[in-house]
């Protein structure tokens, strides 16, 4: 059974920092690009960043370009998301996912809030 499992969200100030984590657990994915979304109250599920797996080629939304940064570590099956200058419009539930998007793996995705 494929899961992608994320953590650590949490409450944190405007202009604090975050680092998020995903694990994969039930099959390898190092043939897939490998992406960041988050879903914010009322609003639709958008992509955030994506890496290629093996080649380590990135993009981001233009929201959060200069401020985030995604990663991986092949050996753990885990990508990482490391949050920078969060702003209160950053707050939603974050989720892992492959880039372009499966359905069957969307998780239960880690809530981060940023007060003002």
């Amino acid at each position: 059974q494929v899961q992608l499992v994320e953590s650590g969200g949490g409450l944190v100030q405007a202009g604090g920092s975050l680092r998020l984590s995903c694990a994969a657990s039930g099959r390898t994915f190092s043939n897939y690009a490998m992406g960041w979304f988050r879903q914010a109250p009322g609003k639709e599920r958008e992509f955030v960043a994506g890496m290629r797996w093996s080649g380590g080629s990135t993009r981001y939304a233009d929201s959060v370009k200069g401020r985030f940064t995604i990663s991986r570590d092949n050996a753990k099956d885990t990508v990482y998301l490391q949050m920078n200058s969060l702003r209160p419009e950053d707050t939603a539930v974050y989720y892992c996912n492959t880039d372009p998007a499966i359905h069957d793996y969307w998780g239960r995705g880690t809530q981060v809030t940023v007060s003002s």
